[in-house]
C-alpha cells in the first residue's frame, strides 16, 4: 500500500512538473504586450525568442566599454594641444586580434579577382583600386626592392601585418569582410545553399548583406534557387492560408551580424590603453603610458627580463638591435603575436605598425558638445528608390568608378549593393540631432568658427557651401586630377599656391599608435597623427572593429564594487 501511495506521489510531481514546465515554456512565447503567441505555426508575430547575447565574429575580442580619459595624460613635450585630456565614455565593442596580415588581404584580392576578373575591362578598375601600394617601400637612399617584390604575396611575410593600404582601401575591405561573414552565418544557419559562396557566385551575382535584408529576393542577383527552401536546409512554417514564414532571415533572427568596420580613435585608444589591469574597485589607480603596465618599454618579468615589449625604432639606426641578440626582434614590421597582448587580449597596439582610424582629424576633440562614443566623420545616408518604390541595387552596368586626388581609380560601390543617397528633408526636418548630411566638420570649420566669420562669402545671402566652409577654416592645398575625353589620360593639376596655411581637410584621417619607422615617443596611445585618405605608406597598417548589441557585459552575474 506504501508503495502505491509512494507511485501516486511521483505520479503526481512528474505531472505537476511537465505542467508548470508547459506553463514557462509557453509563457515565454506569448506576448507581454497583447498575450498573443510569438512563433505560433498558424502565423503572426515572428522572432528569435531564444538569443542569448551576440556571437564573437571570427578575428575579433571582446572589449568591454566604460569611462576613461582620453588624450595625453603622459608627456606633451610638442606642447601643441593636438590631443588635450577629457573624459569619455565608450560602449562595448569587438575589435581585431591583431592587425589585418597580408594573408588576410590576399584572401580578398583573391576574391576580387575571381568575382571581378581585371583582365575584363569593365572590372579592372575593380581589382586594380583594392591592390595595396608595394611601392611605399622604395626609399631613394636605400635598397629596398625585396619588401616591394615580395612583402604583400610571399608566404614569409604572411602573418605580418598589410602596408601600404589607404583609408579607403581599408573601409572597402571591412565591407567585404562583413558581407563574406554573414554570408556563412546564414549557410550555416540554412538560409542559403551550401557552398553557393564559391560555386555559385559571379559579378553581379553576389552576396551583399543590406541587400539581403531589404530586398533578399534580389541577393545573388535575383538567383533565388541559392536561397529557396527546397535547396537549403531550411525548414519553413507554412501557416492557415498557405503563406511561408521563416525563408529569410532578417535582424530580428539574431544570425545576423553588425557590420566590421574601422575603430573610431575613442574606441582604439580606450582599447589599446586596457585600463582594466589599472582599476581598483571603481577607480583606476594611476595612469598609463603604454598598453603594458609600467613606465618603460622592456619587461621586468624574471623569464624574459630585459626584452622589448613592442616593435619601434631604438634610435638613428636602430630599428632591431644587435646581430645575435635582437632588441625587438624585428628591422621591418614583425609577424603578429610575437609580443604580449594588453589586458584586452589585443596584440601590437604599440609599435609593428600605426593604424587608420575612422575619425576625420581635428586638433582638438570636442568633448563639450558629445563625452559618448565620440567620432568625427559621420555622412548619413539612405537607401536609393527606383521608380517602382523598390531599393535601386547597383548592376555590372552601373558601377560608380572614382578618380582620386592621387590618380587612383576606385570602385566607390560594387554590383549587389544597395545604391546610397544623401540624407535630405525627410530625415532632417526639425530634427534636434543632426540637420544635415555631411557632418564632417560640425563645430569645426563651419562659419561660425571660421577665420571670415564676419565676412559675407559663398553664395548672394553670404551663405557659404560645406566646401568653402573647411577651406576658409584650414586652407589646404587642392591638388586636381582630370581625365582627358580624347586619349583618357590622366591630367594632374598641382596646387603650387605659397598662400596655404594647412593640410587639414575633410579627406585627412586620424592614425594612431606607434611604428617600427617611429620612436618611442609614439607609442603612447594617445598620440594621433593625421594622413590623406587616398594615400598609403610602409608604415600604416589597420585593423577592423564591431559594435556590441545587447548588453555591456559577457558576465551574467558580474560582483559590484
Amino acid at each position: 500500500m506504501k508503495k502505491v501511495m509512494a507511485f501516486k506521489i511521483l505520479l503526481l510531481l512528474a505531472i505537476s512538473i511537465t505542467t508548470v514546465g508547459c506553463k514557462r515554456s509557453s509563457s515565454s512565447n506569448s506576448s507581454r504586450a497583447t498575450g498573443w503567441d510569438i512563433n505560433s505555426r498558424e502565423g503572426g508575430f515572428q522572432y528569435n525568442t531564444q538569443f542569448k547575447e551576440q556571437e564573437t565574429a571570427p578575428g575579433l575580442v571582446f572589449v568591454e566599454g566604460g569611462t576613461f580619459t582620453m588624450g595625453k595624460v603622459q608627456d606633451d613635450v610638442m606642447h601643441d594641444w593636438n590631443n588635450t585630456p577629457n573624459q569619455q565614455h565608450i560602449q562595448s565593442f569587438y575589435m581585431d586580434e591583431t592587425e589585418v596580415t597580408n594573408k588576410m588581404y590576399m584572401e580578398y584580392l583573391d576574391w576580387l579577382k575571381r568575382i571581378y576578373p581585371p583582365t575584363e575591362e569593365n572590372y579592372k578598375a575593380i581589382y586594380n583600386g583594392a591592390l595595396p601600394d608595394t611601392l611605399v617601400w622604395r626609399n631613394r637612399l636605400g635598397y629596398n626592392e625585396v619588401m616591394t617584390e615580395n612583402y604583400l604575396r610571399h608566404p614569409g611575410y604572411g602573418e605580418y601585418p598589410v602596408v601600404g593600404v589607404s583609408w579607403i582601401q581599408a573601409v572597402e575591405f571591412a565591407s567585404w569582410r562583413t558581407d563574406r561573414v554573414n554570408e556563412m552565418y546564414l549557410e550555416n544557419a540554412g538560409y542559403i545553399t551550401r557552398d553557393a559562396k564559391i560555386t555559385s557566385v559571379a559579378a553581379g551575382e553576389t552576396f551583399n548583406t543590406d541587400t539581403y535584408i531589404n530586398a533578399p529576393t534580389q541577393v545573388y542577383g535575383g538567383n533565388d534557387s541559392l536561397t529557396n527552401p527546397e535547396n537549403t536546409r531550411r525548414r519553413v512554417n507554412t501557416t492557415a492560408s498557405g503563406d511561408t514564414t521563416g525563408v529569410y532571415a532578417g535582424r530580428e533572427t539574431g544570425i545576423i551580424s553588425p557590420s566590421y568596420r574601422l575603430p573610431t580613435e575613442a574606441e582604439w585608444e580606450y582599447a589599446a590603453l586596457g585600463l582594466t589591469e589599472l582599476r581598483s574597485y571603481n577607480i583606476y589607480r594611476g595612469r598609463k603610458k603604454y598598453p603594458w603596465d609600467g613606465q618603460y618599454t622592456r619587461s621586468g618579468k624574471r623569464k624574459v627580463r630585459g626584452d622589448q615589449l613592442a616593435n619601434f625604432k631604438q634610435g638613428n639606426g636602430d630599428y632591431g638591435g644587435i646581430a645575435g641578440w635582437s632588441d625587438d626582434g624585428a628591422d621591418i614590421t614583425n609577424e603578429v603575436k610575437k609580443y604580449e597582448p594588453n589586458d584586452f587580449g589585443l596584440y601590437d597596439m604599440a609599435g609593428n605598425v600605426a593604424e587608420w582610424v575612422a575619425d576625420v582629424y581635428r586638433p582638438i576633440v570636442d568633448d563639450e558638445f558629445n563625452d559618448f562614443n565620440y567620432y568625427r566623420g559621420n555622412v548619413y545616408t539612405k537607401n536609393a528608390i527606383s521608380e517602382d518604390g523598390t531599393v535601386k541595387i547597383v548592376t555590372t552596368e552601373e558601377i560608380v568608378f572614382d578618380t582620386l586626388p592621387n590618380g587612383k581609380v576606385i570602385a566607390r560601390d560594387l554590383p549587389g549593393e544597395i545604391s546610397q543617397v544623401a540624407v535630405d528633408d525627410d530625415e532632417t526636418y526639425l530634427r534636434q540631432n543632426f540637420d544635415r548630411s555631411d557632418n564632417r566638420n560640425f563645430r569645426d570649420g563651419d562659419k561660425q568658427s571660421s577665420r571670415q566669420y564676419r565676412e559675407s562669402f559663398g553664395d548672394e545671402e553670404g551663405v557659404a557651401s560645406e566646401t568653402s566652409m573647411t577651406s576658409k577654416m584650414y586652407n589646404s592645398p587642392k591638388h586636381n586630377v582630370d581625365i582627358d575625353d580624347s586619349t583618357g589620360a590622366l591630367i594632374r593639376e598641382y596646387d603650387k599656391s605659397n598662400k596655404r596655411t594647412s593640410l587639414i581637410n575633410d579627406e585627412v584621417r586620424v592614425y594612431k599608435g606607434g611604428s617600427w619607422k617611429d620612436r618611442e615617443y609614439w607609442l603612447d596611445p594617445a598620440q594621433r597623427r593625421y594622413f590623406p585618405q587616398t594615400m598609403a605608406t610602409d608604415y600604416i597598417g589597420f585593423r577592423c572593429a564591431m559594435s556590441r548589441v545587447g548588453s555591456k557585459s559577457k558576465q551574467k552575474n558580474k560582483t559590484k564594487n
